[in-house]
């Protein structure tokens, strides 16, 4: 059997909190140099505050990170956000942004990072939902943005293929803060089942340490009973 990839840089977008934050802890645990950007700040001893919608201004200090950290292995894009409401009743520049973070701010740090993930046939993995391939009411910009960052990640994989690794996740039911600041009916009820955060991240462990030449393309990650699967 081939030996698991070393972890080295990982570039992890969102890693304050939730996914992200576990995803950074799961990386320094294995070894590896998490790398973390996050609109808010982080105790991270290599972090950076900023906002991935700002596709510009992130593209340039990714690729001054890279400068200063020799490049990465991996990314991982975690930064996400929603806000469900009904289609008409969600202002444009609301809808605009959910899909600024979700799916423009994984392209933009790809693009970015893309020169030196090449160099190391390195690894993305994006963060897709359940709702990226299917849908739900109240919902339509987090799945525009979702089933964007499927139809990237799927394209990607493709154009990059024998040069990158690429890995699309979609986690579903993760007991985060996610569903913080919703309104009731947009929270999870309390007989939710939700997994820990933790548990997603250690999946997306085993995706970075592939070896070389073996591809983990996608994975669903849910409770047991998470009601949206199948």
């Amino acid at each position: 059997m081939t030996a698991s990839r070393p972890l080295g840089t990982v570039l992890v977008t969102g890693g304050a909190s939730g996914l992200g934050a576990a995803v950074a802890a799961a990386v320094g645990a294995a070894g590896g140099r998490p790398v973390v950007l996050d609109v808010a700040a982080s105790d991270h001893p290599y972090s950076h505050v900023c906002d991935v919608s700002d596709t510009r201004a992130v593209e340039q200090l990714v690729t001054e990170i890279a400068a200063d950290v020799g490049g990465f292995d991996a990314v991982v894009t975690a930064a996400g956000i929603d806000r469900p409401a009904p289609f008409g009743d969600l202002a444009g520049d609301v809808w605009e942004r959910i899909v600024a973070v979700n799916l423009l701010g994984t392209v933009a740090v790809v693009r970015a990072a893309l020169p030196s993930l090449l160099k190391r046939h390195g690894r993305v993995v994006t963060i897709a939902s359940s709702l990226g391939l299917r849908v739900f009411p109240d919902a339509t910009a987090y799945c525009a943005s979702k089933f964007g960052v499927v139809g990237f990640s799927r394209a990607l994989a493709i154009e990059t293929k024998g040069r990158l690794g690429v890995t699309t996740v979609y986690p579903a039911g993760m007991d985060t803060r996610f569903f913080d600041g919703r309104e009731d009916r947009y929270k999870p009820g309390a007989d939710a089942k939700l997994i820990d955060a933790r548990d997603a991240a250690e999946t997306i462990l085993f995706a970075l340490t592939r070896p070389q030449g073996v591809e983990l393309r996608e994975v669903i990650v849910c409770p047991e009973e998470e009601p949206s699967w199948p």
